[in-house]
């Protein structure tokens, strides 16, 4: 692996001598979706016990919410972040604020496309949930069960909304997840398919700035060299940090874990972390 102006660092630690401000990830940083990375619950609690602000920033399709109560359920210790920001929280709320605007009316018949039928992205939001493609207004993807299901089941659901221009929102832009079975194809993909399908897609989370802004607002809107993201995807969190403004360190214990040289995939998204660690752990 290389990388330009990359610094390894062993642990957090001597991220927080320089930073007072964390973006981080969490799939592939501090947790697999299964069970914490080693080090990584003592590391959390420790930037708090430094008392650093840290904002969780996540392609999760779900609300706050539930991904909170994950973490706790994974052996986070509560109050060890300080804002949980997932696209889903911030997609949701724009949804909020078109309803009270009247762009979406009222029984808006929405194809979600979520997983083990979490319906945390419209809870709350005037919207009828429809069972295919055929008669819908609007399409949110959310989540994959690519792990469950291939490509081709998403195109049959899909293709009916996508010819008739449906538009469609993805709230989880990642397009690899990581599952008890493996990596597998993420929501991403799917949002992929549906513009190869003829439809098009607008995307909310990492990489796209309206995240960024969320996060940094509820953290104060401190001085971008105070901050830093950190997150196992150069598509995402390393370009998404990059183009707030914000320092980056890439974890390597996620989707790139033995992935090997780097180099391509800096140059292909053209965004190169300022550090590299090989683990979320304190020192």
């Amino acid at each position: 692996m290389s990388a330009k102006h990359a610094m390894h660092l062993d642990g957090v630690a001597a991220l927080a001598e320089r930073y007072g401000v964390f973006l981080l990830d969490q799939f592939g940083v501090l947790h697999d979706g299964q069970q914490p990375y080693p080090g990584a619950v003592e590391a959390l609690s420790a930037l708090k016990r430094a008392g650093k602000t840290v904002a969780l920033i996540s392609n999760s399709g779900k609300r706050a919410e539930p991904n909170e109560r994950r973490l706790l359920k994974l052996g986070f210790e509560a109050g060890s972040w300080d804002h949980f920001v997932s696209s889903g929280e911030v997609a949701w709320r724009d949804f909020d604020r078109l309803v009270a605007s009247r762009n979406f009316r009222l029984g808006t018949k929405c194809l979600l496309i979520s997983r083990d039928d979490d319906r945390s992205a419209i809870e709350g939001l005037p919207f009828r949930l429809a069972k295919d493609g055929n008669d819908v207004d609007l399409v949110l993807i959310s989540a994959s069960e690519g792990d469950r299901y291939d490509l081709d089941h998403y195109r049959e659901l899909l293709a009916p909304a996508a010819a008739r221009r449906v538009p469609c929102f993805c709230t989880n832009p990642d397009r690899i997840m990581l599952t008890a079975a493996g990596p597998r194809f993420g929501a991403g993909e799917i949002a992929d398919l549906y513009q190869q399908l003829g439809g098009s897609v607008t995307r909310i989370g990492k990489p796209y700035p309206a995240i960024y802004e969320a996060a940094l607002a509820l953290a104060g809107n401190p001085e971008r060299g105070d901050v830093v993201c950190v997150g196992d995807s150069v598509e995402h969190d390393i370009a998404g940090g990059t183009g707030a403004g914000v320092a980056t360190a890439l974890v390597l214990s996620g989707i790139l874990a033995d992935a090997g040289d780097l180099t391509g995939l800096f140059e292909e998204f053209g965004a190169w972390p300022d550090y590299t660690l090989d683990v979320f752990r304190w020192r």
